[in-house]
């Protein structure tokens, strides 16, 4: 592709974005959205029969997303075969030479280390090329006013890429290296963000704490650093939450919890991905904790944020991982009492170092047994989440409506203590609720994972 002589003039169509994949992706989604609208593109939010182009942004970090993100392509083409479609994201990155012969109706293919630069790719591709385009790049954060969720909650990316050499994770294959965006573009898309209306920020990346490093900072103190900036800018606007999702576990910046501590825009939410805590499973992971390492995090989070929440992920069945490493895990669960988990089997990825491993991959347990072991975890964790609840029960706190229940006087959200959604939500009970209101409430009751909660008035609007 020639990426210099771009049309000057281009003849505007209209597209369609189809997503799969995590949060990060979804701002890319949104990045590429911003970019073709930009330069004139119609975007056709709902529907893709009105779509001159649709995008599948894929996922292709494991292979049921791998698959997935393949299905989707293959039925983009035969459900609507006038229409041209590009395959975009993690999956036409990692196969980028292979996905043409694979899907060779396809009409494009471009990666996702440089989504802004999307138009180029989309102009080949309507005029009856073929391109493959795997441009590297920052993310220029551009002006999203279209997103995946709802138009007060939004993620907000401020790295990409990731240096860390867990062993089993295709994240570096697929993103490349650590790559931070300028302070000022994130300080600067925030402040749009916040003149939009936004409520609540979730801040993204491959590890939170990393970023910077690229740019010269400590570990941990880019994203302190950063997250000063923000907040000493917008001293006059308490109305607003970060949320931070993504914090590796073995190289925690501990300082940032006095910045929690003192600033209670930024939630005491923390998603940390311990994965294991079997010494032997975790070394052949590529990590460098132990249980004990980790219970001391946990603990000092706790002390010095009481109301903290926890979440992280188990990973099971990694080479390594018998019986004594799983009962470690079952035990480290136990003393853990994590508010929320995910928990995944391990699923062997082309090009990683577990995937080379010949001799740990003789040892491994087979996939059944790995989803048994993913069922029971999941099992051990419903009543420690549920307990963990329990101590919200009679609080007031602000609920950040998402979807009022249409006929009943209803509505479903969220409180600090959930992430958009992968947690629980709350019950109001409300009327005339809109999404994206935010009511202080009490908190009256729970029934499974979901809590129950009552506005403490008539009217939208944040307590404090």
């Amino acid at each position: 592709m020639n990426d210099k002589n771009l049309s000057p003039n281009p003849s505007p169509g209209s597209f369609y974005v189809e997503n799969l994949g995590c949060a990060k992706n979804q701002v890319d989604a949104e990045v590429m959205i911003a970019s073709l609208k930009r330069e004139g593109w119609t975007y056709s939010r709902e529907n893709p029969e009105e779509a001159d182009l649709i995008i599948v942004n894929t996922c292709g970090f494991i292979k049921s997303a791998q698959k997935e993100a393949v299905d989707t392509l293959l039925g983009a083409k035969k459900e609507y075969p006038g229409k041209k479609v590009v395959a975009a994201g993690c999956l036409a990155q990692r196969w980028a030479e292979e996905l043409p012969g694979l899907i060779p109706e396809l009409d494009g293919v471009f990666g996702n280390r440089a989504p802004h630069r999307v138009r180029e790719t989309v102009e080949d591709v309507m005029a009856g090329e073929k391109p493959v385009f795997t441009p590297d790049g920052v993310d220029k954060g551009e002006d999203r006013r279209d997103f995946f969720g709802f138009d007060r909650s939004v993620f907000v990316k401020i790295a990409d890429g990731c240096n860390h050499n867990c062993r089993y994770c295709a994240i570096p294959l697929i993103k490349g290296g650590l790559k931070s965006r300028p302070v000022e573009d994130v300080v600067k898309e925030v402040d749009a963000l916040l003149e939009q209306g936004i409520f609540e920020m979730n801040f993204v990346a491959q590890d939170l704490a990393a970023y910077g490093l690229d740019r010269g900072e400590k570990h941990g103190s880019g994203l302190i650093n950063l997250l000063k900036t923000i907040l000493d800018k917008s001293r006059s606007n308490d109305n607003f939450w970060i949320r931070l999702l993504y914090l590796h576990p073995d190289d925690f910046p501990h300082d940032l919890l006095d910045l929690m501590a003192e600033d209670s825009r930024i939630l005491p939410y923390l998603d940390i991905p311990f994965q294991h805590a079997s010494v032997p499973v975790l070394r052949k992971m590529g990590r460098a904790g132990t249980a004990e390492s980790y219970l001391d995090l946990i603990a000092g989070i706790r002390g010095k944020l009481p109301d903290a929440v926890v979440r992280s992920t188990f990973l099971v069945g990694h080479p390594g991982e018998g019986r004594r490493e799983f009962r470690e895990l079952l035990k480290f669960q136990e003393k853990a009492q994590l508010d929320w988990l995910g928990v995944f089997d391990w699923s062997r990825e082309e090009g990683t170092a577990a995937a080379k491993d010949k001799s740990a991959l003789a040892a491994r347990i087979s996939a059944p047994s790995a989803r048994k072991r993913k069922s029971l975890i999941e099992s051990r964790q419903q009543p420690i989440t549920e307990s963990r609840l329990d101590k919200w029960i009679g609080r007031k706190m602000d609920v950040l409506v998402e979807e009022p229940v249409e006929g009943e006087d209803l509505a479903l959200g969220r409180l600090v203590i959930h992430a958009p959604e992968v947690d629980g939500s709350v019950v109001l009970h409300v009327k005339d609720a809109r999404t994206g209101d935010v009511f202080p409430s009490l908190i009256d009751g729970r029934t499974g994972i979901d809590l129950q909660a009552e506005p403490l008035g008539t009217e939208a609007g944040a307590s404090r």
